[in-house]
């Protein structure tokens, strides 16, 4: 229902989209009304997995740790490339916004820590 949302929205047709906003609603899911201010802003569904993306998960992983289709993560990655005018993978830790409350972090990183720490005792 969220991802009928979003394309109902990025297709601007207006009476289709609140009607699944209002469905999602009823479901205890919360839709953002979306503006022309807004259109540019990532999705929390393309945020999660541009983050996922970022931190080197494959389109299959994702698509398997979200529960959805690798179709789908690759359409979700296609809008984020656009919104954040990149064109690949490695550019996505430069042009996400800072996670709230959290420092920078990836897996790369964390593992590269992990490393350190395991080989110093």
């Amino acid at each position: 229902m969220r991802t009928a949302h979003e394309l109902f929205s990025d297709f601007g047709t207006e009476a289709f989209a609140e009607r699944t906003r209002v469905e999602l609603e009823a479901t205890g899911e919360h839709a953002r009304k979306r503006t022309v201010e807004t259109r540019g802003d990532l999705t929390p569904q393309e945020t999660q997995i541009a983050r996922l993306a970022r931190d080197g998960l494959s389109n299959a992983e994702i698509g398997a740790r979200l529960f959805i289709s690798t179709h789908t993560v690759e359409y979700h990655l296609r809008k984020v490339f656009a919104k954040l005018r990149i064109n690949s993978r490695t550019k996505l830790a430069q042009a996400l916004p800072p996670e709230p409350g959290a420092g920078s972090f990836s897996l790369a990183g964390a593992l590269a820590d992990h490393e350190i720490h395991a080989s110093n005792p």
